[in-house]
């Protein structure tokens, strides 16, 4: 019973986290696919005006690309959403239900709707308009973006604990990795075209390793050698482990002068 009420909970405050920046989820909704389809109208024109589309694997460029910005936006957003989340001494905490579980459950859950729903909406429509949409293995390419989204939790859990006591700190780790990931997340290029010299400025974010698996399941002519398709998963369940510790440890040292000072 415990359980279900937590989940509950969770299920409850990602609504909550759904529409907490607009009064109609729609709205937030439309914005969240404004935004993910002008990043990739960006990088498509960067492909044709540096001449880089002969890199990309053979077959639908777009596809190519929104491979690369679907994972990057799911990583990125659900890093700033479980970042952000309701602190120990926020007013919310003040309820007893609430908890820390709750809320960075409730921000992951929230953030995970948002974009399989861009997701969905993006594809369909390109389905539609364009052209038909074909990807070799639809399962395994979700698998990654939900992969990667655990692990952009786990990034997310670790800066939530580092939050009380250093908050500006950790606002500015939040924003270099999002920085960081703009050119470490291989968008625009494939792992397997980068010599071993520049692979080691690349391997250690999941983001990597995910976007490149990602794009052999959506393309039948792509095999990665250079990219781990369980990385990203291991990678989340270490730093989730450190995070959640490093969080126990934030609320029992917890104090309302924290957000008085803070």
């Amino acid at each position: 019973m415990m359980v279900l009420h937590t989940m509950e909970l969770i299920f409850h405050h990602a609504v909550r986290n759904v529409r907490k920046n607009h009064g109609n989820a729609i709205i937030g909704l439309m914005l969240n696919i404004a935004q993910t389809m002008m990043l990739v109208a960006v990088f498509m024109l960067i492909f044709v005006f540096a001449g880089m589309r002969g890199s990309a694997i053979r077959g639908d460029t777009l596809i190519y690309l929104m491979s690369g910005v679907f994972l990057f936006m799911a990583h990125i957003k659900v890093i700033g959403q479980v970042a952000g989340a309701e602190g120990p001494t926020s007013n919310m905490m003040k309820h007893r239900p609430m908890n820390a579980l709750v809320a960075i459950g409730g921000a992951a859950l929230g953030e995970l709707y948002i974009q399989v729903l861009t997701v969905l909406v993006i594809l369909f429509l390109y389905h539609a308009i364009w052209t038909p949409v074909e990807i070799y293995n639809p399962v395994g390419a979700f698998a990654m973006l939900l992969a990667v989204w655990f692990a952009g939790v786990a990034i997310g859990v670790a800066l939530y604990a580092l939050k009380p006591w250093m908050p500006g700190a950790s606002k500015l780790l939040t924003q270099l990795i999002s920085r960081l990931n703009m050119v470490a997340s291989g968008k625009f290029f494939l792992a397997n075209s980068l010599p071993d010299t520049y692979l080691t400025y690349f391997l250690w974010t999941p983001l990597f390793h995910a976007i490149d698996q990602a794009r052999c399941f959506a393309f039948i002519n792509y095999n990665p050698v250079n990219t781990s398709l369980m990385y990203p998963v291991y990678f989340g369940m270490g730093l989730l482990v450190l995070g959640m510790l490093g969080e126990f440890v934030t609320r029992r040292r917890a104090s309302l002068s924290w957000a008085a000072k803070h």
